[in-house]
């Protein structure tokens, strides 16, 4: 199998690239999120905000993108812990 890595720190994702992951991983915008980061700290994002909201917040600021992120053709994977990988492979 041959991956390609995308280094969204460097090249951050489009809103529809960001959408197509978030729909491989069957995840919300929210849960995407690296809260810790200490950029996280200093936006006004909550449960309630919008998807929108917490799509713009990743764009731009792509360190907030839980990473890394391995998508196939059909789904996507956190590969925390790295076992989340074979997930893919298997």
């Amino acid at each position: 199998m041959e991956l390609e890595v995308l280094k969204y720190l460097e090249s951050p994702p489009t809103r529809k690239e960001l959408r197509a992951t978030l729909d491989k991983l069957q995840m919300k915008p929210p849960e995407l999120v690296r809260r810790g980061e200490a950029i996280f700290k200093t936006l006004e994002l909550s449960d309630n905000s919008s998807n929108e909201e917490w799509l713009t917040a990743m764009i731009e600021h792509p360190i907030l993108i839980e990473r890394p992120v391995i998508i196939s053709q059909s789904q996507a994977v956190i590969g925390r812990p790295p076992e989340n990988a074979l997930m893919l492979l298997k």
